[in-house]
């Protein structure tokens, strides 16, 4: 755990925000503002605004579907590594046929090669240049019915076809990285890179840890493990030569919001949630729905925040207690936690009734 938590910039600072991107091996992005944090609270002196600019003044980061598919932040530099990766990973459609598949891809290329277009924006071009088929309402999605070419979302991500741009007023956008990525094609070598990027922050790891943090299938783990430049350690493998370790054990008090790559990223489960922090701190052995303690490198409790103009209630549970000489770091933290929000923090320690995403 020391190592990690130096690797992911949380005991040794992050010199630059794609750095600390890069070495978390991507930010969870589907909460914006849980990213946004995740990284401040690696860069010293970072605010919000300095995230926003990095990913859409400067195009060093870029919004798009990482590890499982679910949005994350990159380092644009990387975006080859990943789709060389992802490119492998690609599964069949439920709802269209792998001609219809490629049709649809061809459409969306086409339709954001030039344009930052909405869902319904997008349904338009897509139908116009494919046909009613894939305009058809049969997709569940939160109660309602999405149109039969969305099936190819992830797909059309992984090749390349499609990012994220900056919203349309509160409806997501998207268009094609190569506008801003001019040239970007998969790395052949993509899955052993990013095997070698994942353990240096994660390891030592298994297969079954890389296939599970990628959401990919353990026999194509295996077989990238297979081709990569790695030793196996306690615990798991590490990519040879990067096998130096901190001389002392993880020490300290930190905040980390949802979804942060530290906690989704690091296995075994039962080393990072031991005890009671199982149950109240994963949601079905799932890391990164309840923002969480971090007392000398595990779990310890969970928190909540709440606003009001510039007023952040934060609210801390502890599992067990907090000797009083730890106190004084969890103020630290609070205040580190506001400074990056622009915040008045007030400490309130006592139980945390806000469930999962809350």
């Amino acid at each position: 755990m020391a190592r990690r938590l130096a690797r992911h910039g949380l005991t040794t600072p992050g010199a630059s925000i794609v750095d600390v991107v890069r070495a978390m091996c991507g930010a969870h992005a589907q909460v914006m503002s849980a990213a946004e944090l995740s990284i401040g609270l690696r860069v010293p002196g970072a605010t919000r605004q300095a995230v926003r600019d990095a990913l859409w003044v400067d195009r060093s980061l870029v919004k798009t579907r990482g590890p499982r598919g679910t949005v994350h932040l990159l380092p644009a530099a990387d975006l080859p590594v990943w789709l060389g990766a992802q490119q492998s990973l690609i599964t069949p459609a439920s709802w269209l046929t792998a001609e219809q598949t490629d049709l649809v891809v061809a459409a969306i290329a086409d339709a954001l090669a030039d344009a930052e277009l909405t869902v319904d924006e997008l349904t338009e071009q897509v139908v116009a240049r494919t046909g009613p088929w894939a305009g058809d309402r049969v997709k569940e999605a939160f109660g309602d019915k999405w149109p039969r070419w969305t099936d190819a979302l992830v797909t059309a991500t992984y090749r390349g076809a499609m990012c994220f741009a900056p919203n349309k007023g509160r409806k997501a956008a998207y268009t094609s990285p190569a506008r801003w990525l001019p040239g970007v094609v998969p790395d052949p070598d993509g899955p052993v890179r990013l095997l070698h990027r994942y353990l240096r922050s994660y390891g030592p790891a298994t297969p079954a840890h890389f296939a599970r943090w990628l959401g990919a299938a353990k026999s194509w783990a295996d077989g990238v493990f297979a081709r990569a430049d790695v030793v196996a350690v306690a615990g798991g493998h590490v990519v040879r030569g990067d096998d130096a370790w901190p001389a002392d054990p993880p020490r300290g008090v930190l905040l980390l919001p949802y979804f942060d790559a530290f906690v989704v990223g690091s296995h075994p489960r039962e080393d990072l949630f031991p005890g009671v922090a199982r149950h109240r701190a994963l949601a079905g052995g799932q890391a990164g729905n309840y923002p969480v303690l971090l007392v000398d490198g595990v779990v310890a409790g969970v928190w909540h925040q709440r606003r009001s103009g510039r007023r952040l209630v934060v609210t801390v549970e502890v599992f067990g207690s907090l000797p009083a000489s730890r106190r004084g770091e969890l103020e630290e933290q609070v205040e580190r936690v506001a400074g990056f929000l622009e915040a008045r923090a007030e400490l309130v320690l006592g139980p945390v009734t806000a469930g999962p995403h809350a």
